[in-house]
């Protein structure tokens, strides 16, 4: 998914945080690192990607599409249909067992060709890959906290989405499991030509990314991003 900002500008309501990026254009395809300080909105830019949080001006084109011009509905459909979000508090769902939330956005999917039989084979593939496959039918309660991270990546990875957001994805995973998914996330998007952004704090995972975008590069004034010119 080729994306392109301009002029964009978001403010949280209350407590003085804004938001400000100029220009950036990510090619699809590409895969890019996210680090910088706390606090510096790098969270925020994967929501306001995702359409879960609203700019208050400027543009986020998806190919020929804004974002911002659409309405919550329309975001959201854009959402499940073309983005997979790992969430850094992985929101899943508690009363499912971990196949169940990985099958999520496919039975939330407005307009969606997968079969059942061809959504238990992707689901299969991708227990095996993240070390899922003993606690499949687990209910998440009985999950780790490494476990659940899991569980959030192989969900967002279920439908090959055109854009993958990952908030720091391997935060509460050991160094071994951090690179396995790593690697399985660049994996998967260079195979279906996918784009993926990556927030992380761990320098040492960057590896491997075609691009690194320091957040603390653009920061300008307290609580305030603006990409230089």
């Amino acid at each position: 998914m080729d994306i392109r900002i301009e002029s964009l500008q978001f403010r949280w309501a209350h407590s003085g945080f804004e938001f400000s990026l100029p220009s950036l254009h990510i090619e699809s395809g590409a895969s890019v690192a996210i680090v910088g300080p706390s606090g510096s909105g790098k969270t925020t830019f994967l929501k306001l990607l995702a359409g879960i949080e609203e700019a208050i001006s400027g543009s986020i084109h998806f190919g020929p599409v804004n974002l911002t011009d659409q309405n919550g509905n329309q975001r959201r459909a854009i959402r499940q249909r073309s983005i997979g979000y790992v969430f850094q508090d992985f929101k899943l769902i508690e009363y499912l067992n971990v196949e169940e939330n990985i099958l999520t956005p496919w039975r939330l999917s407005e307009c969606n060709d997968h079969t059942k039989s061809k959504m238990d084979v992707r689901v299969s593939e991708l227990v095996d890959a993240l070390r899922l496959t003993a606690m499949q039918r687990r209910p998440i309660h009985q999950l780790s906290q490494g476990e659940r991270q899991r569980t959030a990546i192989a969900r967002a990875l279920l439908l090959k989405p055109g854009l993958v957001l990952a908030d720091e994805p391997t935060g509460n995973l050991d160094p071994a499991n951090k690179i396995i998914v790593r690697d399985l996330m660049l994996a998967e998007i260079a195979r279906q030509n996918s784009t993926l952004i990556m927030v992380t704090h761990d320098r040492s995972l960057v590896e491997g990314f075609d691009r690194i975008i320091d957040f603390a590069d653009f920061q300008s004034e307290p609580n305030q991003i603006s990409k230089p010119s």
